[in-house]
């Protein structure tokens, strides 16, 4: 999931980070824009695996969640 958040945020500091270029203005820096990314995929990781040890730990207590599945002709 953190890689996910990674190539899904990559786009936007190129697209940053030429606009930045191109206008000149002075915001953040291309360390800042790099360092971003990286963070925000850091914590998509641990909150990810966070929210599923908190889910293992409900679903231990109240059984979870239960499906059955068949198989479907199509006619």
């Amino acid at each position: 999931m953190s890689v996910l958040y990674l190539v899904l945020s990559a786009p936007m500091v190129a697209i940053l980070l030429a606009v930045a270029s191109v206008t000149g203005q002075a915001g953040m820096s291309v360390a800042a824009m790099i360092a971003f990314p990286l963070l925000y995929a850091a914590s998509g990781f641990v909150f990810t695996l966070i929210g599923a040890w908190i889910y293992n730990l409900v679903a231990s207590m109240v059984g979870g969640f239960e499906f059955t599945t068949k198989e479907v002709s199509i006619k």
